[in-house]
């Protein structure tokens, strides 16, 4: 008795019968390939365009769009050096625009957004579920519903074209997405930890900063790479609010570069570009496994 009739409970093959039924190895192997061809090109139809942005980056602005090649031929590293210093400012000075506001929305949300959905999760109060409803309804408003009363009330008070329109509404729990997460993540918690703290005479303040907080780390991580990710990308609430050059965004800098009425350095603004993706490459390479876990654990599908 053969190793294949003990495993398989039949009787075991000749080499004449493999050698004669060799489709089901071929129909396997066949289909790991086109398997992973059909992934390769996915993978290259994605990247493509990044590719041919940093590659632009490299160009001549002449011979930009005449060329979809990804394969540069003659690189102009001057677009680098022009694209830096081509708005008045060293786009450096952006980056820091951009950097201040992006730090502030995550504190902000970070703070405010843990504590609501504490109270969500834990507390009870009257008309709690009314309030949570209300809560992700606002999921559902586009930003050209709200923006509109909020540009009239910071005018009135006479904050436009400065940061705090863009970093204060993150201190009052305005992004309904994190609050959502965070009662999801924090439902998970046994709730024998909360008891067990109240027994030793500890408050929901207590509770939450020593227990609940610390525990949060995956939703507060998750949170924080998809607030810097949005922030940094946002163009059209920093375009309502900022109207001063100095105070300009990434965003909003590399718009500069397309003038309408005169000539537009496509060269500089790819190269600038690529410079401005630098950092949310290092946040999603660095933080992917806390953004995997946040939402795999807050049950987020």
């Amino acid at each position: 008795m053969t190793t294949e009739t003990l495993i398989t409970g039949r009787p075991a093959r000749t080499r004449g019968e493999r050698a004669a039924h060799p489709g089901g190895a071929s129909r396997a192997r066949l289909r790991s390939i086109l398997r992973h061809t059909l992934m390769l090109a996915v993978v290259v139809i994605s990247l493509y365009p990044v590719l041919w942005m940093v590659v632009s980056s490299l160009r001549p602005d002449g011979s930009i769009f005449g060329n979809p090649s990804p394969i540069p031929t003659d690189i102009v590293w001057e677009n680098y050096a022009y694209g830096w210093n081509a708005l008045g400012a060293p786009f450096g000075q952006y980056i820091a625009n951009s950097l201040l506001v992006v730090v502030g929305s995550i504190i902000g949300n970070l703070f405010s957004c843990s504590l609501a959905a504490y109270a969500f999760a834990r507390l009870r109060f009257r008309f709690q579920r009314t309030a949570f409803v209300y809560m992700l309804a606002t999921l559902m408003l586009p930003i050209h519903v709200v923006i509109v009363p909020q540009y009239i009330l910071w005018a009135q008070v006479g904050l436009t074209d400065s940061f705090w329109p863009l970093i204060v509404p993150k201190f009052l729990a305005t992004d309904a997405f994190f609050i959502f997460l965070m009662v999801q993540f924090i439902r998970g918690l046994p709730r024998e930890l909360d008891e067990a703290a109240r027994i030793d005479g500890a408050g929901h303040a207590r509770i939450f900063f020593q227990i609940i907080l610390p525990l949060m780390v995956p939703a507060l991580a998750t949170t924080t790479i998809f607030t810097f990710i949005w922030v940094w990308n946002d163009f059209f609430s920093q375009l309502i609010f900022l109207t001063s050059p100095d105070n300009y965004t990434v965003p909003i800098a590399l718009r500069s570069f397309i003038d309408a009425q005169s000539s537009s350095s496509f060269g500089a603004m790819f190269a600038m570009s690529v410079v401005s993706i630098i950092p949310l490459i290092l946040v999603f390479a660095f933080g992917q496994r806390f953004l995997i876990r946040g939402i795999a654990t807050s049950g987020l599908k």
